[in-house]
């Protein structure tokens, strides 16, 4: 793909995820003008709406799962992140509901490989810890975590995650004591 090609695709995602998460019934059109491209980019990128809204999706997807940005964090630190990171990506889909609602309604499944990529990516953030939480648990803890609407006590619930996994590792990393 060609590099104004990629920056015009690129910005036609950030700009519908924006309009997506705010506004009801924002069209096509509305979407191609506030990115600067005309509509007939927008088709060439994304043939129907439902093909914009899985894309978005799936552009936040990719985001979360990205673990580069945390690379030079200390692994502790790299899971937080992920995890409020985690939160905010929830929150997005949450925003997306009614648009994904149209793609399920036209036979696709944005959420197919979702679950597969999220463990994996925090699989990556829990090995360093010597973690012994199964990922899919945690995931699912995080999904629980994600349903308050209040960001303190969804900040302390993470710092419980984070306890428990930090307590899981340090059980494993010491040797059990012997028996008298």
């Amino acid at each position: 793909m060609r590099a104004d090609a990629a920056r015009n695709r690129a910005l036609l995602l950030e700009v519908a995820l924006d309009a997506f998460t705010h506004e009801k019934d924002v069209t096509l059109g509305a979407i191609a003008k506030k990115a600067g491209v005309g509509i007939g980019t927008l088709y060439r990128h994304f043939p129907t709406r439902e093909a914009l809204i899985e894309a978005v999706y799936r552009a936040e997807l990719e985001k979360l799962c990205d673990l580069s940005p945390l690379a030079d964090l200390p692994a502790e630190q790299a899971l937080r992140a992920w995890m409020d990171s985690f939160i905010a990506y929830i929150a997005t889909k949450r925003d997306l509901k009614d648009a994904l609602q149209a793609v399920i309604a036209s036979g696709v499944n944005p959420f197919e490989h979702s679950r597969a990529k999220l463990v994996g990516a925090l699989t990556e953030l829990l090995e360093p810890l010597g973690a012994t939480s199964e990922p899919a648990d945690v995931v699912a803890m995080l999904v629980a975590v994600a349903q308050n609407d209040d960001p303190g006590q969804a900040g302390r619930m993470l710092d419980l995650v984070m306890d428990g996994i930090r307590f899981g590792a340090a059980r494993t990393a010491r040797p059990a004591p012997a028996p008298r």
